[in-house]
């Protein structure tokens, strides 16, 4: 499995710098748009709606959502970011203190909250600068490498039992020390103040797991293990996406909050 999921990050790799760096912003956005609808269709089956017509229709909301958001640009997008947040610290309460509640309409509602602000602000911070994008990529991979491994090596202490059985606090302080390397650097590159920033990534890096927690909570009401099996060693875009799903929103509002952006 390890070995899948290191082929499969180093295959895509080169396409993630090619679509962030390399080609026209319009590209990046189709091409985020198009992760964003492949997440829907896996999101679908987690209220049940496993039938072709169903998951295409689902598929088809989102799309219309996040053209609305590409029309409405400056006019709604701030709320619908505001909105993404309140979401994620319902979704951590959710996960502390009722993980065994689920319902079909909440899970149909929550892919709109989760899906459609992680378009929104990729999109914005890839129209401010691409490099806040790849970043922001790269902060959550570090924190995911370094609380697989220490997970691992050290994991005893079970995180959310009721949510996602593997993961413990050891991994947890595993990741944050990967994504601490991985903050400083930032630090350097994007020359910004320090203490805020490593605030900023410290925040991100809370959202990141609970983003992670919350698929894995839908996930478990569906009775999957994967999301989907696009991507092998990885399973689905969604397992891919989770952690940046709530990343990438909590990003851009922290940068904006205190004064970090241009």
């Amino acid at each position: 499995m390890l070995r899948q999921r290191i082929i499969t990050a180093l295959l895509l790799a080169p396409l993630a710098l090619l679509v962030i760096l390399w080609v026209p912003h319009q590209v990046t956005m189709a091409v985020f748009a198009l992760l964003v609808l492949a997440g829907a269709w896996e999101w679908a089956a987690f209220p049940g709606l496993t039938s072709v017509p169903a998951r295409s229709a689902y598929v088809v909301a989102i799309a219309v959502a996040l053209a609305a958001c590409w029309l409405a640009g400056p006019v709604v997008n701030p709320w619908i970011l505001e909105a993404a947040i309140i979401w994620w610290l319902i979704a951590f309460l959710w996960i502390v203190f009722l993980p065994t509640r689920m319902s079909r309409a909440l899970g149909v509602l929550a892919g709109f909250v989760v899906l459609v602000p992680a378009w929104v602000a990729l999109v914005a911070l890839h129209e401010r600068e691409p490099n806040l994008v790849l970043f922001v990529l790269l902060l959550v991979v570090a924190a995911d490498v370094g609380a697989y491994f220490g997970g691992r090596k050290f994991g005893r202490h079970k995180l959310a039992p009721k949510v996602s059985p593997g993961k413990t606090w050891e991994g947890v302080f595993g990741g944050f020390v990967a994504a601490a390397l991985m903050a400083f650097i930032g630090v350097a590159w994007f020359k910004v103040s320090t203490v805020p920033f490593l605030a900023v990534c410290a925040i991100v890096v809370v959202a990141s797991i609970v983003g992670d927690l919350t698929e894995s909570l839908f996930k478990r009401h569906a009775g999957l293990k994967d999301s989907g099996s696009l991507l092998p060693g990885h399973g689905g875009v969604l397992d891919r996406v989770d952690s940046v799903t709530a990343a990438a929103p909590v990003f851009l509002v922290s940068l904006e909050f205190l004064g970090l952006l241009a």
